[in-house]
């Protein structure tokens, strides 16, 4: 079994708000992948953007700046 560690999750309220924080995150070359919303986080999408939480700030800002919409921000282990 796969050691958990510590991830943030970013939660959005549609689909096309996480596939454009993909493209966002992925043209800032910031580490991350899209992965199903946990269960332990309610979510109108069932997809949310997971990164290293040390990342937090920037992908904060990066996806504030480009105005995509986000349901929340989490870290939880996965």
């Amino acid at each position: 079994m796969r050691r958990k560690e510590l991830r943030l999750v970013v939660a959005f309220h549609t689909t096309a708000c996480a596939m454009a924080a993909e493209k966002h995150c992925r043209a800032a070359g910031l580490a991350g992948r899209l992965i199903p919303v946990p269960r332990s986080i309610t979510s109108d999408c069932g997809i949310a953007w997971s990164a290293p939480p040390g990342l937090r700030d920037q992908v904060e800002s990066l996806l504030a700046q480009a105005g995509v919409e986000t349901a929340g921000f989490y870290e939880l282990p996965l």
